[in-house]
Order: structure tokens, then C-alpha cells, then sequence
């Protein structure tokens, strides 16, 4: 929250001198605050659930690769909180969820529960449908081990997609990133070299409404191009 209240302050004064030329203009900016913090938060959130979700194609693999070694279901997730240790370090998201996952098990909670509980806190799709699976085969007494590398084989597929859509949209992200700031720099450019020629811009209520549907339309601009590059798969 700290970096983001530094960040809107930057945009708001950076936007306050550029679009208007008033430090009131900044007071009046800077309640946008949260809908810019809803938006980070929302950006962040996205960044969280990709990484947990490729962690986790690695941690059921893991888990197969402990069936396979003749463990039991339970102790199979507990190899694999170690291998996940060893993979990503402490802090990983992965790391967490199987720590939270050990200390369960050795509360003597049934492990389809507690997958199935990771994956509802997880709100990622492919975790909810493992779990939904796994709760449903350990029920039944399914193949866990067929199971666990189908369910694998599914989400490795569907990264392996999202992971050629981020390639080719990367490019596209870069250029948006360079119009993004385009507006602002050809406006301080103006300002710089040619301040008496922009200068009604900034004057009289005429001007004052022009440079506030200008903004406005970039703002709309800018919130379709982001809503066009953040493809769902």
C-alpha cells in the first residue's frame, strides 16, 4: 500500500502539471487513489494466482514421484512440502499452501479435505477441479497415481498456452506501455518549446474543459487497451 500511495501521488502530480497546471487540481486527483489501489491490488492478485498455479503443476509432480516411490497419499504430499522447500525456498506460495498442508495432516485431517479447502481458498480454477477430483477418487479408491498425472498432464497444457499468449502479447504490452506515456511527453514537449502556442489550454473555463475531456478520453483509452491485453484462458 506504501508503494502504491507513492505511485498515484507521482501520477496525480505528474497529471495535475501536465493536464492542468494547478495544485488544486491534485486535491482533486488524488481521491482516485482507490480505485488506482483496487486496480493494483487486482493486478497483483492475477500475478499471485499464474505463480501458484505453475507451482502447483511442479508439486503435483512432485506428489506423483512420491506415489510412484511406494508412499502413502499423505506422506506423498509431505515429500513433496520438501521438494517445494528445496524448489522455490520459504517464502513461495507453493511453500506455504503444502506447509499448511503438513501441519493439517499431522492434525489428523483427511487430506481430501484439506485439498479441496487449499483450492477454494486458492479461487484458481485447475486447483479446484484437482481437488474436486481428488476428493472424488480418494472416496472411491481410485488410481491416485494415474489420477495425479492426468491432472498434471491438463495443467501443464493450459500453461503451456496461457505461457504462448503472454509471448506473443508481450510486445503489444511494451507498445501500450510507450503510448501510455506518449500523451504526457508530447504535452511537457509543447510546454517546453512552445508554451504561448498551448497556452489558452490552460486558461479560461474553455480550456479548462478541453484539457478534461482529453484526459478522459485517454483514462477510457487506456482502460480498454489494459481490459484487450489481460487475456483469460
Amino acid at each position: 500500500m506504501i508503494r502504491i500511495l507513492f505511485e498515484w501521488t507521482a501520477i496525480c502530480a505528474l497529471t495535475a502539471y501536465v493536464f492542468y497546471r494547478s495544485i488544486p487540481a491534485f486535491a482533486i486527483l488524488f481521491p482516485g487513489i482507490v480505485p488506482y489501489a483496487g486496480w493494483r491490488t487486482a493486478q497483483a492478485e492475477r500475478a499471485r494466482k499464474t505463480l501458484l498455479s505453475m507451482q502447483f503443476r511442479e508439486s503435483i509432480l512432485a506428489v506423483s514421484t512420491a506415489l510412484n516411490a511406494g508412499y502413502s497419499v499423505e506422506n506423498s504430499f509431505i515429500e513433496a512440502y520438501h521438494d517445494m522447500k528445496e524448489m522455490y525456498g520459504d517464502e513461495a506460495p507453493i511453500t506455504a499452501e503444502f506447509y499448511r498442508i503438513v501441519l493439517r495432516l499431522r492434525d489428523n485431517e483427511q487430506i481430501e479435505y484439506i485439498i479441496r479447502d487449499f483450492g477454494r481458498r486458492s479461487e484458481i480454477e485447475d486447483i479446484n477441479d484437482f481437488a474436486a477430483v481428488f476428493e472424488a477418487a480418494k472416496r472411491i479408491g481410485g488410481d491416485m497415481t494415474k489420477i495425479i498425472k492426468r491432472a498434471s498432464a491438463n495443467i501443464s497444457e493450459k500453461i503451456d498456452v496461457k505461457r504462448e499468449i503472454e509471448t506473443s502479447m508481450s510486445a503489444r504490452r511494451l507498445e501500450l506501455r510507450v503510448m501510455e506515456v506518449v500523451p504526457f511527453g508530447i504535452l511537457l514537449y509543447l510546454q517546453t518549446g512552445s508554451s504561448d502556442f498551448i497556452s489558452i489550454l490552460y486558461s479560461g473555463i474553455t480550456g479548462r474543459v478541453l484539457m478534461t475531456s482529453a484526459l478522459a478520453v485517454y483514462l477510457a483509452g487506456v482502460f480498454m487497451a489494459e481490459r484487450i491485453i489481460n487475456i483469460e484462458v
